[in-house]
């Protein structure tokens, strides 16, 4: 019966938050409650509340609203990125937090490999071209960069990273890589991978750079003047980590000086740009709404996740993608 299950806080269905497509899913489990409807009654509601289920970010879990929900035990996030949110101080509160790793690899990669594509082969601009009505022929500067046995420097190779680097393999790439921790011997045999460590190394020969890294505070400005500086002119930036791993006015710089050939980001910060950054009128920039993870099936499995790790604390039981801090 709906009365027996576990309530949990969620945004929205449709807009910013949960697809329809996957709210089936929820409703097998959970009682649903939406933020606009806890709003009007937190008293009432908050302490029938278990689990926060969020979706782009929200509802956010500050203090003001984990102060409404006395029987909270869990915040599970829809995604693998958890920069957004205090896990220290949500654990303070006896409330653990839980994320959606793996299931989100696959469809990263892909955009990755996705974006590096369009860019080379200037597939946008094709279109474009393409469909004008006032196109009577086209032009011989539509011409793009060679991709098959080109360099691939891949900063950060943990699941993400190493699904770029097998999908890099098929174009036959060389590639490079710099991460925290070598992969093993195995690991870098499998996909023919090629370990730098410096990041140094990796910027002076790639011809696509790939940022799949998290963010912290490591590595927030990880890339800006001084390591696009180091870029080869004719090599392409791509990002599909956090916008703030990028130095934005560093990396407008270096397109309109020609200091990289061009840039493609499934990420920016803030999402989306204002409508006057100029990042927005560079011809050298492809721009995604931070879609990586956007395919129906990776939304389900990142949904069927969530609700994994939320029925596991409800119960008490050990959650399978519970964050802890170091």
């Amino acid at each position: 019966m709906a009365e027996d299950k576990p309530w949990v806080l969620i945004s929205e269905v449709g807009g910013e938050g949960f697809h329809e497509d996957v709210v089936d899913i929820l409703k097998q489990h959970f009682h649903l409650i939406c933020l606009k409807e806890f709003l009007k009654n937190p008293v009432l509601h908050g302490p029938k509340i278990q689990a926060m289920l969020m979706w782009n970010c929200s509802p956010a879990p500050e203090p003001s609203l984990l102060s409404c929900l006395p029987s909270l035990k869990v915040v599970a996030n829809g995604g693998v990125g958890i920069d957004h949110l205090d896990v220290p101080y949500i654990n303070s509160l006896g409330v653990k937090v839980a994320n959606t790793p793996g299931v989100v690899s696959d469809a990263t990669a892909d955009m990755a490999m996705a974006l590096l594509l369009a860019s080379a082969r200037m597939i946008v601009e094709g279109h474009l071209i393409s469909v004008d009505s006032k196109t009577t022929q086209v032009p011989q500067s539509l011409m793009g960069v060679e991709v098959t046995g080109s360099t691939l420097g891949i900063i950060g190779m943990g699941h993400i990273g190493y699904k770029v680097a097998q999908r890099s393999k098929g174009f036959n790439m060389r590639i490079l890589y710099h991460n925290r921790n070598r992969r093993s011997v195995e690991d870098e045999q499998a996909v023919g991978a090629s370990y730098c460590e410096k990041l140094d190394d990796l910027l002076n020969e790639s011809d696509f750079v790939v940022l799949v890294v998290n963010l912290t505070p490591e590595t927030t400005g990880l890339i800006s003047h001084r390591e696009l500086s180091l870029m080869k002119p004719t090599a392409t930036l791509i990002n599909v980590s956090r916008g703030l791993v990028v130095d934005q006015d560093a990396l407008v710089k270096a397109l309109k000086s020609g200091t990289i050939r061009a840039a493609a980001l499934d990420v920016t910060h803030p999402e989306p740009l204002p409508r006057d950054h100029p990042l927005l009128s560079l011809p050298n920039v492809l721009i995604t709404p931070h879609t990586g993870t956007n395919t129906h099936a990776t939304i389900r499995k990142m949904v069927h996740l969530m609700v994994d790790n939320a029925l596991a604390a409800v119960k008490g039981l050990p959650l399978p993608n519970e964050v802890k801090t170091k």
